[in-house]
């Protein structure tokens, strides 16, 4: 008998709509819950048992009372390489200037990207790419990494364990803010590697902030 799945995804989202595709092609006994940023974790899910759980791009973070019920494994898709868990992990990397990236499957844990790793997926970050360049090309790359992770489950395999660990505490939402943050007394670079680094369409990007009134930075001005 196949396992049983329940995938948590990202509402209107053509990635995960290809996920759940296959999900409920060649898994019967499945069910999907659906979200965006800012909604409520859906409590009723809590009272289901099954073998694995699935994030996928999932606005939320699976309570640890739920990730106790999968019998089998519950499983995290994290747009990011080790090097950068948590939160920003595309905005963090462009304000580092790194040359290579990468996509994660790995373990849930209670604590955020915190679980053992499964498999990474790498690639390069090139000097031209921009936040939203670099987290498309992030999207292609898990979704290929959930084809061969959720594979194996379909034929039976045991899941790889990557020689691999977490190189830091997971990004919080915090140190995010902070990035965005400008002040005048920054140097020129500073604010270009900032600016460059969070701007993303239809995010608030970079501000400068005085006397209590915010002004948003745009780098046409």
């Amino acid at each position: 008998m196949k396992p049983s799945i329940l995938l948590f995804g990202k509402k209107n989202d053509f990635y995960c709509e290809r996920a759940i595709e296959f999900v409920t092609t060649h898994f019967p006994v499945n069910e999907i819950i659906l979200g965006s940023r800012g909604d409520r974790f859906p409590e009723k899910i809590n009272s289901w048992h099954g073998d694995y759980i699935i994030s996928y791009l999932s606005p939320w973070i699976i309570p640890a009372n739920l990730l106790a019920k999968a019998r089998r494994a519950s499983i995290n898709f994290h747009p990011g390489p080790p090097e950068y868990p948590g939160i920003g992990c595309t905005n963090f990397a462009i304000y580092d200037g790194a040359d290579r990236f990468g996509v994660t499957c790995h373990h849930m844990d209670p604590k955020v990207d915190s679980g053992e790793i499964i498999a990474v997926r790498r690639f390069p970050l090139y000097e031209s790419d921009s936040v939203y360049t670099l987290t498309q090309r992030c999207y292609g790359y898990i979704i290929q990494l959930f084809y061969d992770v959720m594979s194996r489950i379909l034929a039976g395999d045991p899941l790889p364990q990557a020689d691999e660990t977490w190189a830091r505490a997971p990004y919080k939402r915090v140190e995010l803010d902070a990035l965005c943050r400008l002040t005048p007394d920054m140097p020129a670079d500073e604010i270009r590697r900032r600016v460059r680094s969070v701007t993303f369409p239809g995010a608030p990007g970079a501000y400068f902030e005085i006397d209590g009134m915010r002004f948003a930075y745009t780098a046409e001005e």
